[in-house]
Order: C-alpha cells, then sequence, then structure tokens
C-alpha cells in the first residue's frame, strides 16, 4: 500500500510541475497565488508531501484547472487503482 501511496504522489506532484511549467511560472508565484509556501509547493511536486482534498482544491484554482487535470491519466494504471483514482 505504501508504495501505491508514493507512486500517486508522485504523479500528482510531477502533473502539477508540468502544469505550472506550462504556465511559465515559478513554484514561488505558483505558492503565492495557492496561498502556500514555496517549500510545500516543491515537496508535492517530488512526491513527498501528502496534499490534502482542500490543498489540492487550492493548487487547481491557483493553476487555473480542474482539480481531476492534477491526476494523470498514469495514476489510474496504479495497483490497486483500477481506475478509481
Amino acid at each position: 500500500m505504501q508504495q501505491r501511496q508514493e507512486a500517486a504522489r508522485k504523479l500528482v506532484g510531477a502533473r502539477v510541475r508540468h502544469l505550472r511549467h506550462r504556465r511559465g511560472w515559478s513554484i514561488d508565484h505558483l505558492a503565492d497565488r495557492a496561498g502556500f509556501h514555496s517549500t510545500y509547493i516543491s515537496g508535492i511536486e517530488r512526491g513527498r508531501r501528502n496534499p490534502s482534498m482542500w490543498s489540492l482544491i487550492r493548487l487547481a484554482a491557483a493553476l487555473e484547472c480542474r482539480v481531476g487535470n492534477l491526476f494523470p491519466p498514469e495514476a489510474e494504471a496504479l495497483p490497486g487503482i483500477g481506475g478509481n483514482f
């Protein structure tokens, strides 16, 4: 279970980084928009943090996307998730 959680955190973190880079934003800029500290955003992007649902909602709003966009399609292929991600 822990391996699945780590894999999911890394996938979500990579997706947040991708969306941030696509907008040409720094970590500091995203952190300011979302109301977080830059080290928290960095931790999410590296898969070291397990953001709450509220944090994901704030990130999505800051990135101007839907919360579902923070979950890449590859996440559905994680063992034990099976499309329920």
